[in-house]
């Protein structure tokens, strides 16, 4: 007979999950059943002997489950089937094995790309304490690459995937910022062009990622603070003004100049890549989203300038927050929170549009936008033909993903999702420094942050970038920075937190569905109820 049992374990009996730290489950009482989907590894449970570890008196099985918590976060979980018969514990356990074993969405062995740099070095700490435990326990093979991975060079990650061979991996997870992930994706994409024999001045005819990327957020999310105290009253902001405002201003602006995606690790990550895929930026939740093998496909951009392809990417953004990047970038010998907040307040004080031409296909080539538009009207302008804007325009934004963070609880681009076929193009043309404020101080409210003349917004599924000067008088050789990251005549971009030069026009392709990466559908978790069910 089985009895069932929950919460911490009495007397001297041995819990598998002790060194975890896991949460106990407490369906007893509560739950008749627990879906079978739900378990992700089972061990046999016996009483703590000291002299013969692994082999006292038997007490029953362990199930090891995931449940789900409150705000997308899932916890792992114990439930104890307790009985004494070797017989019977044996017969269950390799039943439950076997069962597990028919998951094969579920992966058996990970590449595992480790950032030791990301934020103050907490990835390691990270990994081998939180995460590594359930991967094990999971009976998931993993090979970690070495200590110097994303430190020795810009574009490190390129080479080792390009190199290491990847045969026998059902995945490949980066622990770190969202930086890190970013150049992972990257590099993934790129190895699959190539074994593909994909002419990469041809980018129309991509091919996807072999392998589904997995991303374990370990850089600081930034705080959700408020920003009552700051009123929109429409005062000047001078120079001596923006200093008085730092304390919100590093919150919020700071984040959006990172293009919601400050994936430098040296600088923190706003961790949108993990919001936008999790729903919030939850080591465990991540890890138990690859240990289940939740997957789904997220559409991509590809960046190319003059016909060759310059990098793949989520997100991107030209003018103030190219800027402010390019300037945080100068100043590496500040530290990271100093050198992102000056980088912020100079860009503020010094804030001038760039002269450029906007060229866009309306998000017409996506399947599912073109048979609403069917259904619709047949007269109704389609994504067929490109349409020209042109001016002076403060910053420009294209986002494949919603960017979620903290700071955006809508997201930097709340209509657009994982893998909607369609990006959003966001354009902030030549206002008042106030006004502008205004425009970032509205991401971290309810409001719609785009209700203001100056802001337009596009939903499209390409689009060229023409700056005709350097109009914003921005130079890469001001104030003593380091002269080698942007050189002149170029244009910063900023490219999933990553600094990206282009000295002439950018075009942006969408494509669809071009790499899995682990995680749930936020809109069916949303759906669930908090509790483990089954039917």
């Amino acid at each position: 007979m089985w009895h069932w049992a929950s919460g911490p374990c009495g007397g001297n009996a041995s819990s598998p999950s002790s060194r975890l730290g896991g949460a106990r489950c407490d369906l007893l009482g509560k739950e008749e059943s627990l879906d079978l989907e739900d378990i992700f590894s089972v061990r046999l449970k016996r009483r703590c002997s000291a002299k013969h570890p692994g082999s006292g008196t038997l007490l029953g099985i362990t199930l090891f489950v995931c449940l789900k918590e409150q705000q997308n976060k899932l916890k792992d979980s114990t439930l104890d089937l307790m009985n004494s018969s070797e017989d019977h514990c044996d017969i269950w356990f390799r039943q439950f094995k076997k069962i597990l074993e028919g998951f094969t969405s579920r992966p058996k062995a990970l590449k595992i790309l480790l950032n030791p740099q990301s934020h103050r070095k907490e990835s390691v700490q990270v990994y081998y304490e939180k995460v590594e435990p359930l991967l094990k326990l999971a009976d998931i093979k993993t090979d970690v690459t070495s200590a110097s991975f994303l430190t020795k060079y810009e574009g490190h990650a390129l080479s080792l995937l390009d190199e290491c061979e990847l045969q026998g991996f059902d995945g490949v997870v980066c622990v770190g910022g969202d930086g890190s992930a970013s150049e992972a994706a990257h590099a993934l994409l790129l190895r699959a062009q190539k074994n593909a024999g994909v002419e990469m001045d041809c980018i129309q005819a991509l091919v996807e990622a072999e392998l589904p990327l997995g991303l374990i957020p370990a850089g600081k999310a930034a705080s959700a603070r408020s920003f009552k105290e700051d009123p929109e009253d429409g005062t000047a902001v001078t120079a001596k003004s923006i200093g008085k405002r730092v304390n919100w201003l590093k919150g919020k602006t700071a984040v959006l100049a990172n293009n919601a995606l400050t994936g430098h690790d040296s600088t923190g990550s706003t961790n949108v890549l993990a919001h936008s895929l999790f729903g919030t930026p939850h080591v465990v939740t991540a890890t138990m989203h690859i240990i289940l093998g939740h997957v789904q496909s997220v559409d991509v951009c590809t960046f190319s300038s003059a016909g060759k392809l310059l990098r793949f990417g989520f997100s991107a953004m030209f003018g103030f927050g190219g800027r402010t990047l390019a300037l945080a970038e100068k100043y590496r010998w500040m530290s990271p929170s100093q050198r992102r907040d000056f980088a912020v307040i100079k860009a503020l004080a010094k804030l001038k549009p760039e002269d450029c031409k906007i060229s866009f296909l309306l998000a017409g080539c996506s399947q599912n936008e073109q048979e609403r538009k069917a259904q619709r009207s047949s007269e109704s302008d389609c994504g067929g033909h490109w349409q020209t804007i042109q001016g002076q325009f403060l910053n420009i934004s294209i986002m494949a993903i919603p960017c979620l963070c903290s700071v955006a609880p809508r997201g930097f681009a709340p209509d657009t999702r994982l893998n909607n076929g369609s990006m959003a193009l966001i354009v902030v043309r030549n206002t008042t420094r106030p006004e502008f404020v205004k425009h970032l101080r509205r991401y971290s409210s309810v409001k719609n942050q785009f209700n203001f003349p100056f802001v337009e917004t596009y939903t499209i599924g390409e689009v060229k970038i023409h700056p005709k000067s350097n109009s914003s008088g921005y130079s890469p050789q001001e104030e003593g920075g380091n002269h080698t990251t942007v050189s002149e005549n170029v244009f910063p971009w900023n490219v999933d937190g990553d600094l990206m030069e282009a000295a002439s026009e950018v075009h942006i392709r969408l494509h669809p569905r071009l790499i899995r990466l682990y995680g749930g559908s936020l809109e069916e978790m949303n759906d669930g109820k908090a509790a483990c069910n089954c039917t």
